[in-house]
């Protein structure tokens, strides 16, 4: 396939260096095994500034298909991971966020409460995930078989999906 993936991490406590990123570890582990290249990694405060503007420069990377953050997704103050991408995408895929909800509602209720997105800037698909190594191989795993054919339609688009006359 040989996609190449970043990795943002949104995490005040782990840009200070008070918090392993074993989320970024997950991350790294679930794409290398499904054959993605790992492009960018980068840990971030809680500051959607920041994290819109690595967002917007990692999109202009040519080469840089998927974007996966980690972090931010939850109903606390600082959580403002899905508004930073809201704010740089040009469109949401639904479909792929509520499959990730779907997913970690079979473990636990809490999965509800998260806020998390999937969009498209450019031709790069932002995928936010949770800030547990959990939720991230719950949610990423949810999706991760569909993630080469949606990579595929945004990096070549097609015209006719065997559409008959």
């Amino acid at each position: 396939m040989g996609y190449r993936a970043g990795i943002l991490t949104a995490s005040d406590r782990g840009h200070r260096g008070e918090r392993e990123d074993a989320s970024a570890e997950a991350i790294r582990g679930l794409l290398q095994t499904a054959g993605f290249d790992l492009g960018p990694y980068e840990v971030v405060p809680d500051e959607r500034a920041i994290i819109e503007d690595r967002l917007r420069v990692w999109c202009d990377e040519p080469d840089l298909a998927l974007i996966v953050t980690t972090g931010g997704t939850g109903l606390g103050p600082r959580d403002v991971t899905p508004d930073a991408t809201r704010a740089v995408i040009a469109y949401e895929v639904p479909g792929m966020a509520e499959a990730m909800r779907a997913e970690g509602l079979k473990k636990t209720p809490m999965a509800m409460l998260s806020r998390g997105v999937v969009g498209v800037r450019g031709r790069t698909l932002i995928v936010n995930l949770p800030g547990s190594p959990k939720g991230v191989r719950e949610n990423l795993g949810a999706i991760v078989g569909v993630l080469p054919h949606a990579l595929e339609v945004l990096r070549n688009p097609v015209t006719d999906h065997g559409a008959s006359p």
